[in-house]
């Protein structure tokens, strides 16, 4: 009987510890996997996904922001795991051909802005690991985004093959065995998931990046993304590394730049979450790109300037009843002035930079400094708020035209020029592209010789029915 009761018991035991190792099984967190999709995450977050997949207050990666852009606005997808809204039912290769070679799970192609051609660099390894995150880590939502619906013939998305042909190349990345572990890194964040070049690199006609021109400056809709290559006039050649890093994380660098408009949200969204190592790495890729330098930039465009007060000038002169006629110190006085100080010389504690040694004024390029007096700053860190409010209700074009005119002259580059007519054009989100006027035209010759060829083929037609017998 006690032989029993022990066997009993033993098995009892034996039992219980095989549950209690299958329940431990089961609980148990599979370490790799969430190492996976950590790493997903901190490539998506270099990728800055959120930016262009998300709306302001609406759910993370549910789509729906329209992306300007001079062919008209493309709306971005959902790209949470939904099943029925989202890219729940993608593969891990049906995943791949959409961040590498911008084609969707139903064969469509995706429009460029989605900068597939930069994320073709991405490895197989982190096209895994973000794939885990998108699918194990972000919250399904079941909200279908608008539709992108642009002018023919770009609502064609058939013509993107023949884009792909031309200027999609494909290939991983592959590390230069000349170069160090350091700077393939960085030329592999650069390049790839960072997708620097889509904002910083001109485009040509056809609306593909411009590599001869690589760095050199481009348009984001209507800011301007400045040269960043390595010359010290045009570029970041006279940026120490550590001011590199610092503007990546803090999205400032006292008497050099701040960060706005596009490159606010970059910082907010993404570099700023980098490791410093990485951060290192991009500053170090960055002073290695092949310096491109614009004529008009004789001394480094954050090097311009210098204190002025100008406002004793009009104490006791009235406005005039025109408000258009204001005068550039009357402006700045009744707009400006109370922040940045009477001399530009910003707020007392850094917090409001100096007007003077700032590129927003240095640069010739002057669609910065106008989106700045449009729109304002409003950026949010972790610990403060960087607030600067927008004058697009309270000044007219030629009100701006005035003001911008007298910032370049006293603190900035004298030759920056600001005119009413631009101000109009980028208050309207700027202007449009000549591939639109182009192919708008070459779509009319073509149009008009299919009506020449149905004319002669049903003339020819007639001639035969009516010929000699």
């Amino acid at each position: 009987m006690k032989l029993m009761t022990r066997l009993h018991v033993n098995l009892g035991a034996t039992v219980l510890a095989l549950v209690s190792l299958n329940v431990c099984a089961a609980t148990a967190p599979d370490t790799a996997n969430t190492e996976l999709i950590k790493r997903g995450q901190y490539l998506a977050t270099a990728g800055d996904c959120i930016a262009c997949h998300s709306t302001p207050g609406g759910k993370p990666m549910a789509g729906g922001l329209s992306l300007p852009t001079p062919l008209g606005p493309i709306v971005s997808t959902n790209i949470t795991p939904s099943k029925t809204h989202g890219i729940g039912n993608y593969t891990q290769a049906q995943f791949n051909d959409a961040l590498r070679k911008g084609v969707r799970v139903d064969g469509q192609h995706l429009y460029p802005a989605m900068p597939y051609t930069s994320y073709a660099t991405v490895t197989g390894d982190d096209a895994q690991a973000l794939y885990a995150y998108f699918m194990h880590a972000v919250a399904p939502v079941d909200v279908t985004a608008p539709a992108t619906d642009l002018p023919f013939p770009f609502n064609i998305r058939l013509s993107m093959a023949a884009w792909n042909l031309l200027f999609l190349d494909n290939k991983p990345f592959v590390p230069d065995a000349s170069k160090s572990p350091e700077w393939n890194r960085s030329a592999y964040l650069t390049r790839g998931l960072a997708h620097c070049s889509a904002c910083h690199t001109p485009r040509n006609m056809l609306m593909a990046e411009d590599l001869s021109h690589e760095l050199g400056g481009g348009d984001v809709g209507a800011w301007h993304a400045p040269n960043i290559t390595s010359d010290a006039n045009s570029g970041v050649g006279g940026w120490r590394e550590r001011e590199i890093v610092d503007y990546m994380r803090f999205g400032h660098v006292a008497d050099k730049a701040q960060a706005a408009g596009p490159m606010a949200e970059a910082v907010d969204n993404s570099l700023r979450h980098l490791t410093a190592d990485d951060l290192r790495a991009i500053a170090t890729y960055l002073k290695t790109v092949p310096a491109l330098r614009e004529s008009a930039d004789t001394h480094p465009v954050y090097a311009w300037g210098a204190a002025a007060d100008d406002l004793n000038s009009i104490r006791g002169v009235a406005l005039p009843k025109d408000l258009n006629q204001m005068t550039g110190p009357q402006l700045y006085d009744a707009h400006c002035a109370t922040c940045h100080q009477a001399r530009g010389q910003g707020s007392f504690d850094g917090g409001l930079p100096p007007l003077f040694h700032n590129t927003a004024l240095g640069s010739t390029n002057t669609n910065n400094l106008v989106m700045v007096l449009l729109e304002g700053i409003q950026r949010h860190t972790d610990s403060s708020e960087v607030l600067m409010p927008g004058f697009k209700k309270t000044l007219s074009d030629q009100q701006f035209a005035t003001l911008g005119n007298y910032l370049t002259k006293n603190f900035g580059n004298p030759k920056a020029v600001v005119s009413a007519e631009q101000v109009k054009t980028l208050r309207a989100g700027g202007g449009s592209s000549n591939l639109v006027v182009a192919a708008q035209a070459g779509m009319g010759v073509f149009i008009i010789v299919i009506i020449a060829a149905i004319f002669a083929f049903t003339r020819r037609k007639r001639r035969i029915a009516h010929g000699p017998k």
